[in-house]
């Protein structure tokens, strides 16, 4: 059992995560095995580089901790055994992954998020997991804006280092 001075700076922790965080997922992990939950970490690590993270924590002490910032929406969902994950970066490539394992792990349930102070329900997650990472995206746009000059560079006769300069 937690001290009273544990469970302060438990709070502020979360709190820090929830005011920090560009989207904060909540899922009910019932069921699961360490293995299994041990897993999504190791998952979420190697994906994000330190831009995901996974908690479990009591309920009052995420209601508290999410008081003040964009996820207090998200206090209602805090009931049964919980879990909280967040996404310092891309919202779409979390929300893929915790989809993606939800499907694999048939106890692990999405119930809510707030992407960006926006509140979704397990059905718009869903959604937001089939669109494309913010890395595909760039990368996307990145040849968009280069398939101009290329075609350019094909166009123009003579020597390519010349051409390249033209571009």
């Amino acid at each position: 059992m937690l001290t009273r001075s544990q469970k302060e700076v438990e709070v502020a922790e979360l709190h820090d995560r929830f005011t920090r965080a560009t989207s904060v997922f909540v899922a009910e992990y019932r069921g699961l095995d360490v293995a299994s939950v041990d897993a999504l970490r190791a998952k979420m690590r190697a994906a994000g580089a330190g831009a995901f993270e996974y908690r479990v924590a009591k309920n009052t002490l995420l209601r508290r901790a999410a008081e003040g910032s964009t996820s207090a929406a998200l206090v209602e969902h805090f009931t049964g055994p919980t879990a909280v994950a967040f996404s310092f970066g891309d919202p779409a490539k979390l929300a893929k992954m915790l989809v993606e394992y939800g499907k694999d792990k048939e106890p692990f349930k999405l119930r809510a998020a707030v992407v960006e102070g926006h509140a979704l329900d397990a059905a718009e997650i869903a959604v937001l997991a089939t669109r494309a990472a913010l890395d595909e995206l760039r990368g996307k746009l990145i040849g968009i804006l280069q398939a101009p000059a290329d075609q350019l560079e094909r166009l123009v006769p003579g020597d390519r280092h010349e051409a390249r300069i033209l571009v």
